[in-house]
Parts: structure tokens; C-alpha cells; sequence
């Protein structure tokens, strides 16, 4: 891929050699959001076009709002790796990846500036019309990789999106006082708790003990949709609005 025209209307074309043919469908119904975690926005496109990394993305959105295209939505990114949602594990295949300019929780976590969010709003939409993506697949590299990755993490403000018609949410339930299931608990609470998680998408077998796994995918789930508290413990809040949001999910 030498060169292409750019899917996204505004988009600088900066190819990467680091893609290859999609697997298994005829196009993409998920986007996949990240971080770069890089001290850099032009270190990060640096590495994502660098033959030598072995990495990619569709597109990268610099904290200007600014928006480079380095793989043509037509072709396979490799920005997910190991990566699991609702029964696929070739998430790559299935995805646009869209890297967000931030260095992340290592190098100094940030909030995202109002450009930037406003260009990634404009560009998932641009990006979900024209592959169909549902709502529910507007996804985190944390959900489809739960303990490997966690971005683009707690500050992300999912929330606007979602207001801009852009991924699946409900308001997060608010805390109150209750039982709390954490490592090592047991039970029909923590049976449900795996079976719903599974059921929303995670990579969770229905089992009834809070294991370190769970404690995993439960801080992957507060990270996109509770984030007010990241700990790995199902408070009655985070049972909540899972609840919730299965109810508002399609059948």
C-alpha cells in the first residue's frame, strides 16, 4: 500500500507499511479506540509508520484535532493484538483502530482537549455510517484486552461521545452503600456478575468465584463505563450499571 486516497474527509494520508488483507469478512463493524501512551504525537505517527514496529492504525487524532490516515479502512491494522469481544478473537480483522494523542497513564495522563475529542466524535460517526457499526462496538482497547491494555482509560469522556450518537452507554449508577464482591467471594452474585460481563462481550467464563481474572475485567469494565472508581471490586454501583446497560442493549 504505497499510497491511498483518505476514507475520512480531511484526513493527511500518511501510509504505514504495517497492515494486511482482513480475515474472514467483508469489512469492518467495530471501532476500537486508543491512547498512543507516547511522549509524542509525532513520535507516535513515527512508530506507527515504522516497518520496524510491527504496529499500526487506520488513524491517529493529535491533540490538535489534526487527523492522519496511515491504513486504508479496506485492509487490516494491527493495533489490537491479543484481543477477545463477543466470541472473536481476530479483533484486528473485525475493527477500525483510531490512536488518540496522549501519553497515557505512564508518562502523565492527561485529559483530552476539546479539539481532539470533537475531531475523534467526527470522525467515529464518519466512520460508523459508513461501515454500519452498532452503537455497542464502539469499543476501548482495555475492553478487548482487559489487564494487557488500558486505554485510552478513565479520563476519556465516553459520555460525549455517546451524546454525539457515538458508542453505548448509560449514566453511571451512583454509589451507595451494599455488599461489594471482590477476590475470592463466591456464589450465585458472582456467578451473574461473570454471566453478564460474558454476555455484554468480555473475555470472562460463567463461573461462580471472584478470581483475579474477574477483578481484571470488572477494572476494564469501571474504566469505560464507571469510571469514577477504577479498583476491580463489584460495588453495587458497577453491578448496576451493567445491569442497566444490558437492558438498554439491542437484543
Amino acid at each position: 500500500m504505497s499510497g491511498f486516497a483518505a476514507d475520512h474527509q480531511g484526513a493527511r494520508v500518511r501510509p504505514s507499511p504495517n497492515h494486511g488483507e482482513r480475515r474472514g469478512v467483508a469489512g469492518p463493524d467495530m471501532i476500537v479506540l486508543h491512547y498512543t501512551g507516547m511522549e509524542s504525537g509525532q513520535g507516535a505517527e513515527d512508530w506507527l509508520c515504522d516497518p520496524q514496529s510491527g504496529v499500526s492504525s487506520h488513524y491517529l487524532v493529535h491533540e490538535d484535532g489534526a487527523v492522519v490516515q496511515m491504513v486504508a479502512e479496506a485492509a487490516r491494522a494491527w493495533h489490537a493484538g491479543k484481543s477477545f469481544w463477543q466470541g472473536e478473537s481476530d479483533i484486528n480483522s473485525r475493527s477500525v483502530g483510531i490512536e488518540i494523542v496522549n501519553p497515557g497513564h505512564v508518562l502523565g495522563y492527561r485529559a483530552f482537549p476539546d479539539a481532539q475529542i470533537e475531531a475523534v466524535i467526527a470522525l467515529c460517526r464518519d466512520v460508523a455510517v459508513r461501515h454500519a457499526v452498532a452503537p455497542a462496538r464502539v469499543l476501548a482497547h482495555s475492553d478487548v484486552a482487559p489487564g494487557r491494555k488500558i486505554d485510552p482509560g478513565e479520563k476519556f469522556p465516553w459520555a460525549r461521545l455517546h451524546a454525539a450518537g457515538i458508542g453505548h452507554l448509560v449514566t453511571p449508577a451512583p454509589e451507595t452503600t451494599g455488599p461489594v464482591l471482590g477476590l475470592g467471594d463466591s456464589g450465585p452474585s458472582v456467578a451473574r456478575l461473570r454471566s453478564d460481563l460474558a454476555i455484554y462481550g468480555y473475555l470472562i467464563e460463567i463461573d461462580d468465584l471472584f478470581d483475579e481474572w474477574t477483578g481484571t475485567v470488572v477494572a476494564a469494565f469501571q474504566r469505560h463505563f464507571r469510571p469514577a472508581r477504577v479498583d476491580g471490586r463489584a460495588d453495587p454501583a458497577t453491578v448496576n450499571t451493567l445491569t442497566r446497560l444490558l437492558e438498554a442493549s439491542p437484543a
